[in-house]
């Protein structure tokens, strides 16, 4: 808002100055109603102390009205954004429980071991076809375990299996992908597969799933449930 000067009193002029700002989206309705009552009384100060000979030109007055309805609706806007990602935010958490018990697959490196035929499973997908494409499997710790050569693959997604009887221990099991398209490297993604035993949240909110393989999916990279 401008400034005006305040005539009135004789030989002596007081000085208005308003500037509003825009306020986060956790201003409450009492927020901007004292926002409001604030700017009326700035604006109620300014016309009964103008200057009679150079009255606040019509023109100002409606800007500065202007500028007040424009706060009062980005707090109201605010407001109402902030409602709607709560209540997504609570459907969405909705639509991911019921997810519990279904096999999913997202992104991940965990091979998902059946604990009866001790078989592992996982998949990936490439960007590109790739004359030579190479599984390593490896414990958690880094410590490999043995490799799959798949030989020529198209783009796109891809399953392959691994006979983890060998495997003794009771860590989870980790593997990669290396694809090459005569000689040059092929980018692929890592996916992992498992049954959802629970919902949660990472450290930033966003909702992730828990497999049975130990792995934790982000609910938003899931790609195929069965």
């Amino acid at each position: 808002m401008s400034t005006t000067t305040d005539a009135a009193a004789a030989g002596t002029s007081t000085t208005y100055t308003y500037t509003p700002t825009a306020t986060s989206g956790s201003s409450t309705n009492a927020d901007m109603g004292a926002t409001q009552d604030r700017f009326l009384k700035l604006l109620v100060a300014q016309l009964t102390n103008q200057d009679p000979m150079n009255p606040m030109d019509n023109a100002q007055m409606t800007t500065q009205i202007a500028q007040i309805n424009t706060v009062t609706g980005i707090q109201q806007l605010n407001t109402t954004v902030s409602g709607l990602a709560t209540q997504l935010t609570a459907t969405l958490g909705m639509q991911a429980s019921a997810l519990v018990g279904h096999t999913v697959e997202g992104e991940g490196n965990t091979l998902a071991v059946d604990p009866e035929t001790k078989l592992g499973t996982g998949a990936f997908e490439l960007n590109g076809p790739a004359s030579s494409v190479v599984v390593s499997i490896s414990t958690a710790d880094g410590k490999s375990l043995g490799s799959i050569n798949l030989g020529t693959m198209a783009a796109g997604a891809h399953d392959f299996s691994w006979d983890s009887s060998s495997y003794t221990g009771t860590g989870a099991l980790k593997f990669s992908v290396e694809a090459t398209n005569k000689g040059a490297a092929v980018t692929s993604t890592t996916l992992t597969k498992g049954v959802v035993t629970s919902v949660g949240s990472d450290s930033g909110g966003a909702l992730t799933l828990t497999l049975n393989n130990g792995s934790k999916v982000p609910y938003s990279q899931v790609k195929s449930i069965s």
